[in-house]
Order: C-alpha cells, then structure tokens, then sequence
C-alpha cells in the first residue's frame, strides 16, 4: 500500500468520524422533538486490497444512516394509541352522563320523585284544600320538567358527539394524504430498495402522522421493500405506496336523529371501528347515551301509563263537564289495540259516573272494552256509541281522531271509575301525565288551570282520598308493564347501569392508558434519545477523527521526507 493509499484511507477515517458526529448532533439537536427517533451511523470496513501475499484493509465506509427503532413494538403501540382513544372518549362519555343524571337545574331526579309523592300523601290530610292538591299537580310538573331536561341534556350530547363524527372525516382524509405524500417523498429519497439509508426526517413525519390516525381510527400499516407504507382498515386499504382513497359522511337516522358514520366513498365500506375514537365517538353516541335515552323514555313512559291507569279510576272534588282525550287514534273503526295509542289497552271495562248536581244523586254505567276476540273488538268508535247510549253524556270523535266527552246537561257533572282496561290511560282520559316518553312527558293542562279536579277520591266525586292514598305509595309498587318491579326499582337499575357502565369505562380507560405509556416507555429506552450516550460517542468520534488527523499528519511528514530524498 502506498502513501498516498494510506493518506485516502486516513480521508475516509476523517470523514466517516464527521458524519458521525453530524449524526450524534442530530440526536442531541432532537433529544425533546416530540415523535423523533434516534438515529445511528453504520460503519463497515473498505474492501481489503492485496500487497504481494499480504491481505490489507483500506479503511472504514460510512454504509447508512437509519433509525433506531422496533417495527413490531411500533405497531403495538399504533393498535394501544387506537385502544386508549377509544377508551377515554367512552370514560369522558360517562363522565359527562354522570353529570346530567346528578346536577339538574333544581333538584335530582329522585328528589323530585320523593317530593311529588310526599305532596300526594298531603292531599289525604286536606282533602278540601285546592292550595294543597295544587301543590302536588305543581310537583308532578316539576317532575316531569326535571325528566325533560335530562332527556334534553343526553340529546345534545348526542348532537355534539354526532358533529364530531361529521367532522372526523375530514381530519382522517388529511392525515392519509399526508401519509401518501411522505410514501412518495421517502421513495425517492431512499431510491426505493438500493439506499440503505432511512429518510430519517421524512420518516419520523409519516410515524407521527399514523399515530395521529391510529388515535381516530384503528388501523393496519405495513412497510413495503421499497419504503413505502401500506395502511388498511378492516380489510379496506386507505394507503397503499402513493395512492390514497378518501372517507366520507354517510348519514342515517336513529333514534330521531340524522346520525353520521364514515365509509370509504370508492367502495362505500364502513371503516374497521373495533377501536380508535371515531368507535368511542359511535359507541358513546349510538349505545352509550342512545340506551340510556331508551331507558330513560321506558321509565317516562312507565310512570306516564301505570301511574295514569291508577289515577284516572279516581274522582276529583268535581266533575267534568267537557274532557277531551290527549291521545289520538290512527282510525277510529280499528280495534284499539290497533289503533295506534302509545300504550295498549286490554280487556275489561270502566264506569261512567254522572252525577247530578241539584240531587246529588250519582248514576254510574259501565262500557266494556272487548280485545280479546277477533272480529268482535272494540274500537273507538264503539266507545262512542256505548258513552252516547248513557244518559247525561255526549260524546264524538274530533276531526283529529280524539274522543271528546261533554255534559248533556248543565245540571250533570261527568267522572270515572274503576277502569281495568287501562283505557283510559291509553286514550289520555281523566289523566295526570301527558305524553308517552322522556321528551314529551307533561302534566294534564287542565289538572294545572283547575286542582280541584286532582282525581283523590275513588268511591265518588269529593267522596274519599282512596285513590290519593294509592298513589302516594305507587313508587313502591309492583307494575306489569315492568315485569313486577317498582319505579323505584326501574329507576334504580336505570342509575344504577349509568354507574356501572361509567365503573367499566374508567377502568378500561385506565388499563388502556397504563398499557400505551408502558409501549411509549420501551419504544423511548430504544428510539429516544439518551444524552448521556450521545456525549459518550461524541467523545470517541471526536478523538478517532484526532487520531485519523495525526495519522494524516504523520503520512505527510513521511511524505516530505521521501520527497526530499
């Protein structure tokens, strides 16, 4: 080997040591970059050269520059990133359920439930006080105001969890595009499979930009021979080498609202939602908040319908002298448990009491409601025939399918009594409740312009407080319409799964995040960057590249001296 041999391999000494600390300045440069990955110099030895017997080396190459980093622990972490999203959109869900359920505007639910049944039971000890039975007409109204506002509170939650998902798309259309582009850019930088050097800069972009999609959707992303990567959902490629394909809103109904979901607008497939936020978001909206919606109006409508069968067999401190039904009829000439109602009467039958106000003397008659035989059921024009057969009464059915009942005499005054068909409640006659679900549940208007009319009695007209004395303790009591339980009970298990489900997402919220910071830790013990060991090489190339200057250096001095030989 010559000198002047020896003096190119003392150059690529030199060099290799520079680049090595570039490389070393990089990572220290980059120690607090959020997403950055350490990257390392590989060093091999030059080809050996022969001289005569002897094998000699001719130096070191700087082969590549590449990332430190675990490929396979990266793709954990992309799947726990996917995982921990999901998790705390659902716990952040509860959180904000949790709140509705225990902060109303006046008072929790259950509070109000104690209060209006507390106010019936006053009613027993002034049965004459209007001011009395007003009160508990106006508790009953808080009541169903309180359970108006929760459902008001769990839709908008709804809506804002929706508009989040209309939103999503966008942002998941941005990030592949990134994603492609960067595929693109790293090919040519790398020059496909013949560089075995890593577009360091480029890369640790693209890493960040699928973390970023990881946390909206759950996604599979495999590295190509030539750089690029391939990123799928489900078993849809949104990414594959420079092409992407766009997601986009698909809307539907649920529940009364126009809901939105993200398909893949090519192929009109629904993306993989096992995880990520965008399933946090449709989980928490859709059953989450949409099964308790359906909890909650079954409660509204349990107590609606029960407490009204209860309640419109009794008699207020005066009759009616006009009522007219809330609920209406699809047709009138169906039978009426076809009929349409909300709720759905049986066999049995009511009475019809009317009483005459100069004689005081009361005439009830009874009208039978027949369901149970095919060809032979009733309808609601049957009803009306029967009420017009009875003397003192009129009835009809409005031009909005609704049966009106009115005195025949101004003398009469008109009540009811011992319904076992649940007609009545079904129809929305002499009730306390109006509407059938948590949106709509009120109080009968005209219970709040007139209390006297609070139906306490059940053996005649201002005759007892029977019927108050049954409705005081109706929280308690077993109801057909939910399988035997209570409302108490149903409201208790209506809590009592909020609680549950809100227990269950905090502590998946949890594990999920424990499990992402334990991946984030290892994947920083290989890929962060430790300033410790940085200084550590900085030291040794520093004094490898002295090394290679004096061994220059010395060459040259040899050199001289050959010249002047």
């Amino acid at each position: 080997m010559s000198l002047f041999s020896s003096i190119q391999m003392a150059g690529n000494a030199l060099r290799a040591n520079e680049i090595a600390l570039q490389v070393a300045g990089q990572n220290i440069a980059n120690a607090n970059t959020p997403g950055y990955l350490r990257e390392e110099i590989q060093l091999k030895p030059g080809p050996t050269q022969q001289l005569g017997s002897l094998l000699l080396g001719t130096g070191v190459q700087v082969e590549a520059i590449t990332q430190v980093m675990d490929r396979f622990l990266q793709l954990r972490l992309q799947a726990a990133i996917s995982d921990k999203a999901g998790f705390d959109t659902l716990k952040q869900t509860y959180s904000q359920l949790e709140s509705i359920l225990g902060a109303l505007e006046s008072a929790s639910l259950n509070d109000s439930m104690t209060a209006f049944f507390n106010g019936i039971s006053q009613i027993m000890n002034q049965p004459e006080d209007a001011s009395v039975r007003n009160q508990a007409v106006q508790q009953g109204l808080s009541l169903a105001q309180n359970i108006n506002g929760m459902s008001r509170r769990v839709e908008s939650l709804r809506k804002d969890l929706n508009d989040q998902v209309l939103s999503m798309s966008d942002n998941i259309n941005t990030l592949v595009e990134d994603i492609r582009a960067l595929n693109v850019r790293i090919s040519e930088t790398e020059g496909g499979s013949v560089s075995k050097s890593d577009a360091v800069g480029l890369r640790d972009r693209r890493t960040n930009a699928l973390e970023s999609l990881a946390q909206l959707i759950n996604i599979q992303a495999i590295e190509q021979s030539d750089g690029t990567i391939s990123v799928y959902s489900g078993g849809s490629y949104l990414v594959f080498g420079g092409t992407a394909r766009k997601v986009g809103v698909v809307l539907d109904s649920n529940r009364g609202l126009s809901v939105a979901d993200i398909h893949l607008l090519e192929t009109d497939a629904s993306l993989d939602t096992n995880s990520g936020q965008l399933h946090g978001l449709l989980t928490s909206r859709d059953e989450v908040l949409g099964g308790f919606l359906d909890q909650l109006n079954a409660f509204a409508g349990t107590l609606a319908y029960e407490f009204n069968k209860v309640y419109s067999g009794g008699q207020g401190l005066k009759g009616f002298t006009s009522l007219t039904s809330t609920f209406t009829v699809l047709d009138a000439v169906k039978p009426l448990n076809d009929a349409g109602l909300n709720f759905t009467p049986q066999n049995g039958a009511f009475q019809v009491l009317v009483r005459n106000k100069l004689t005081g003397l009361t005439e009830a008659t009874d009208v039978t409601v027949n369901l149970g035989m095919p060809g032979r059921e009733t309808a609601l024009i049957d009803i009306v025939n029967q009420l017009n057969a009875i003397s003192g009464v009129h009835a009809e059915i409005t031009i909005d399918k609704r049966l009106k009942i009115a005195q025949a005499s101004k003398d009469d005054e008109i009540a009811f009594a011992d319904d076992t068909s649940g007609l009545l409640a079904a129809l929305g006659l002499n009730t306390f409740f109006t509407g059938s679900a948590a949106g709509d549940l009120g109080v009968n208007a005209m219970l709040q312009n007139d209390p006297t009319l609070f139906a306490a009695s059940s053996g005649g007209i201002g005759h007892d407080t029977d019927n108050a004395r049954d409705l005081a303790v109706f929280i308690d009591r077993p109801l057909s319409a939910a399988n035997g339980a209570s409302l108490a009970i149903v409201y208790d298990r209506m809590i009592g799964n909020a609680a549950q489900g809100s227990n269950q997402a905090q502590a998946a919220a949890s594990g999920a995040d424990t499990y992402e910071a334990t991946l984030r830790g290892q994947k920083s013990s290989i890929s962060g960057v430790n300033l410790d060991e940085e200084a550590i090489n900085m030291i040794q190339y520093q004094q490898a590249y002295q090394a290679a200057a004096k061994y220059i250096a010395t060459l040259a001095d040899l050199l001289e001296l050959l010249v002047k030989l």
